[in-house]
């Protein structure tokens, strides 16, 4: 593995103009890349065009998902209700009436998971084509390359909204205990038709993951690379480590980082980051953490645990209970302590 060692030591120099973020990688490619990486205002070229547009369908749905998700509130009061007079045939219809239109939007959400995947892979088959070098491919084609991390940012975001919403699973199995119920006593439901007991398998097991977008990701990617063996694997995991490297250098520099238009770049930057370490840990067969790991993995702890812990918590728990080699003998004891609860 020495002769890559060369390869793994990624010297970063970044100058941003407004919000033009210009990095200088060393001995990525084996030769000097310079390219800019702007995640405000890269605009599609034409040939990008066709993949952009897209993609782009489905992350103007993103944000609407995200406004749902943010925004549901559950029927908890209605199915402790309906728990507690088991009798009362109103309660339980009022309980029934509140969970199916959530259920919708549960369903709204899974399907929605699975157009992301089609993206994911329309996106990596254009940023890791054989013809030209991680960098190159991040340098000419900003607009996907800003899509990519659009992606990864909605993924770590609605899982992080899930987590601390136990309604939606208590919700769904309410949902089904009650289907189940209606299908033993022979009662025609037609909310059936809305979730079939097949799809309802498939969301169950969306939901039961603690992050189900991030998992739809690492899995959609990992399905990537297998499905194009003429790929090298290094054309998929040099360009994630390459994000996340522009990233941390971005994060890291407070005159860089100062002159972010908005705070909100900054918060975009640390999830894009940790979405592209994740993936990485997956795709790559000996994952992130171990030394030879192309991503400087202390550097990007040490700048999600510089900011305010309120901030970064839910990504530090991300990179804990998410990864799949953080807990290998191959990873150090300086990355797992850094990554200990306090």
């Amino acid at each position: 593995h020495s002769n890559k060692q060369t390869l793994l030591y990624v010297n970063l120099e970044v100058v941003i103009m407004g919000n033009l973020i210009k990095v200088l990688t060393r001995d990525i490619d084996n030769n000097a890349g310079n390219f800019f990486l702007d995640f405000e205002n890269a605009q599609p070229t034409e040939a990008e065009r066709a993949v952009w547009e897209q993609v782009n369908e489905v992350l103007m749905e993103a944000l609407a998902i995200l406004d749902d998700l943010q925004s549901y509130n559950g029927a908890g009061e209605e199915i402790r209700q309906a728990i507690q007079n088991p009798s009362e045939d109103q309660v339980q219809e009022r309980a029934w009436a509140a969970v199916v239109p959530l259920v919708g939007k549960l369903k709204k959400f899974y399907e929605f998971s699975l157009r992301l995947e089609g993206s994911l892979h329309g996106l990596l088959k254009a940023l890791t084509s054989a013809r030209c070098s991680p960098t190159q491919h991040l340098e000419q084609e900003q607009a996907l390359a800003r899509q990519f991390a659009e992606i990864l940012h909605f993924t770590l975001r609605f899982d992080e909204l899930k987590m601390t919403n136990p309604a939606i699973q208590n919700d769904f199995s309410y949902y089904r205990r009650t289907l189940n119920r209606m299908r033993i006593n022979n009662v025609a439901a037609e909310e059936e038709n809305e979730v079939n007991n097949e799809l309802a398998n498939r969301m169950s097991l969306f939901y039961a993951n603690a992050t189900p977008m991030l998992k739809t990701l690492s899995d959609a990617t990992t399905k990537f690379v297998s499905d194009n063996t003429d790929l090298p694997i290094e054309n998929t995991t040099d360009c994630l480590c390459t994000m996340a490297s522009v990233c941390k250098v971005m994060l890291e520099t407070p005159e860089y980082r100062s002159r972010f238009a908005s705070e909100d770049t900054v918060s975009f930057c640390l999830r894009v980051m940790v979405g592209v370490i994740i993936l990485y840990d997956y795709v790559h067969p000996a994952g992130a953490f171990v030394k030879s790991s192309k991503i400087e993995m202390k550097g990007c702890i040490k700048v999600l645990k510089d900011q305010p812990q309120s901030s970064v918590e839910g990504l530090l728990n991300a990179l804990r209970y998410t990864t799949k080699h953080l807990n290998d003998e191959t990873t150090s004891k300086q990355i797992k302590n850094m990554l200990q609860v306090n």
